[in-house]
């Protein structure tokens, strides 16, 4: 497997410090978004995790921290994010099992297993319509390579029955996640993510449960930042959110 070099690395602190990540320097990096989406998750110890595109295993391993004892697996197709992705579990001290390889040839080995919870942070955007990034890793991570609808088919797949799918994507491709769950996951809840109070929301995290028949609900939007402008360099996080990233709490649907 093609590792980065590790003088093309950095060490990036998540949750106040209790998760230690290593990322290269350039490139795609994690940030806010995989820690909303592993907060978001009502897993519980023993049971067992698949992370769609996993990248460094920023959202697994968060995941991981603020619930013990949960098995993990993620499958990422850039050979070097996988790699940093089993480095980064032994460092935390989880058992992480990365399987190095595209959504639409998910591995033999990947496909005799199913899951109680499967989160996913994929690509979105739509390059139908949007400019490709420069960057090679920063491209696979946020361009979409993959239909999204292979995504959705991937996690209902490996899904036991009344298993849940947690997806945070931006809010222009709700629509299109909606059609792709259809007939095949329900009890469909939006949570919409408004980066200020009075501003519409940029991104959404979805929750379906396979086997589900309850109505669709849209939950208030969770607001991300204190007041009415960005103040500089300060932290401006709502309290809530403050507590999700600093400290590792659960967000609440």
């Amino acid at each position: 497997m093609t590792e980065f070099p590790d003088e093309d690395l950095r060490c990036d602190s998540f949750l106040g410090g209790d998760l230690k990540l290593w990322q290269p320097r350039q490139g795609y990096r994690a940030g806010v978004d995989p820690v909303l989406l592993a907060a978001t998750v009502p897993a519980k110890s023993g049971q067992s995790v698949l992370d769609l595109g996993c990248g460094a295993g920023a959202a697994a391993l968060c995941l991981g921290t603020r619930v013990a004892g949960l098995k993990l697996a993620g499958i990422e197709q850039h050979p070097g994010y996988a790699a940093l992705a089993i480095k980064n579990g032994q460092k935390a001290g989880q058992a992480f099992d990365v399987y190095c390889a595209d959504l639409d040839a998910v591995p033999q080995a990947l496909k005799e297993r199913n899951f109680e919870h499967v989160i996913a942070n994929p690509p979105y955007y739509d390059r139908m319509s949007g400019t490709a990034s420069t960057d090679a890793s920063r491209e696979v991570a946020l361009g979409e390579g993959l239909p999204l609808d292979t995504w959705v088919k991937v996690a209902a797949k490996r899904l036991k029955p009344w298993g849940y799918l947690h997806m945070i994507i931006k809010a222009d491709r709700l629509a299109d996640a909606l059609a792709s769950m259809a007939n095949r996951l329900g009890s469909l809840e939006i949570l919409p993510l408004a980066p200020r109070q009075g501003r519409a929301a940029e991104l959404v995290i979805l929750r379906a449960r396979k086997e589900g028949r309850a109505k669709l609900l849209m939950h208030a939007p969770v607001i991300l930042h204190d007041g009415d402008h960005h103040p500089g360099d300060k932290d401006h996080y709502c309290a809530e959110i403050s507590q999700v990233l600093r400290a590792g709490a659960a967000l609440k649907f």
